[in-house]
């Protein structure tokens, strides 16, 4: 067979972990992770970050590597997991990449645009007047910078606004006119596979695996990280719901709902991203031969 590179993905507690295990299982290959909140390794319960019961012995790479003071971008990561891939596609001729990460799975699977590299002392400025303006000041001073991106970003996502206006403000120029839509790298053959789910039935993983994670001490995670909270890390859904408790904005019980409807919200953006390109192949999370097939 080719080299492959089997991708899985699809929203959030939709069987990503297990599909991947079984089909690295199956090739007797790793899993590269492209989960951009289970890089951190503090944040383990809040991320959902898989057990190593979980993981079945199969080693997976880029799981909890990262500190909280660390940044990472998509760029930065496909360029750490570029030589992991080489090896196991040169050992293996398989490997299984799995994440919700959309931006991540695209630096991988299609190459990066030729942009800077993350400026510390720019993004910790900017990250300061987003604590003291909010988001919108930030998500506004882009659209003087590059309309076009305005116009397409998701304006509330704090991670994707502060790194296009940083490149903004870092190269003069417009971060839609540095974007060049790169295409799928044809050095290997890649195989994409997404977790096909009812929406009611993800919704209801999700609550179960909230309450989960509440009962496995998600509160006492949130609450001893609450000192780093201006870590760009911790702005996510599962910490920022329960720092707004533990400020007396949320009753504990309101902060958990609040973590169910921001991460359903989480989950249909992933499935929008998901749904925009046609070759993802869908699957029942627990139909394995079924991914087998469409990898054969």
């Amino acid at each position: 067979m080719q080299p492959t590179l089997i991708v899985i993905s699809g929203p959030t507690a939709s069987g990503k972990t297990s599909a991947a295990v079984a089909l690295a299982k199956q090739y007797n290959t790793e899993v590269i992770s492209a989960d951009s909140r289970q890089f951190y390794r503090a944040m383990r319960i809040g991320t959902a970050r898989p057990t190593e019961q979980e993981l079945l012995g199969v080693k997976h790479h880029f799981l909890g590597h990262l500190e909280l003071e660390e940044t990472w971008s998509a760029g930065a990561f496909a360029r750490a997991a570029e030589p992991v891939l080489q090896e196991l596609l040169a050992r293996t001729g398989v490997a299984v990449l799995v994440g919700g990460s959309g931006l991540y799975i695209d630096a991988l699977i299609k190459g990066l645009d030729p942009l800077p590299v993350t400026d510390v002392r720019l993004r910790d400025r900017l990250q300061r007047r987003m604590e003291q303006e909010g988001l919108t000041a930030l998500v506004d001073e882009l659209k003087q910078h590059d309309p076009a991106t305005w116009d397409r970003i998701d304006k509330q996502n704090p991670h994707r606004v502060l790194r296009a206006l940083e490149v903004c403000l870092l190269t003069g120029k417009a971060y839609s006119e540095q974007r060049n839509a790169p295409q799928y790298r044809s050095d290997m053959r890649i195989v994409r596979v997404a977790m096909d789910l009812p929406r009611s039935e993800l919704y209801e993983r999700i609550d179960k695996r909230v309450d989960s994670m509440v009962d496995e001490g998600l509160v006492e995670e949130a609450r001893s990280l609450l000192p780093f909270r201006q870590h760009n890390a911790l702005r996510t859904v599962g910490y920022r719901e329960l720092f707004m408790h533990f400020d007396g904005e949320l009753t504990q019980a309101d902060a958990i709902a609040l973590i169910k409807q921001h991460t359903r919200n989480y989950a249909k953006r992933q499935m929008t991203w998901l749904r925009r390109d046609q070759d993802w192949k869908w699957c029942d999370p627990k139909d394995v031969e079924g991914m087998i097939a469409a990898v054969s």
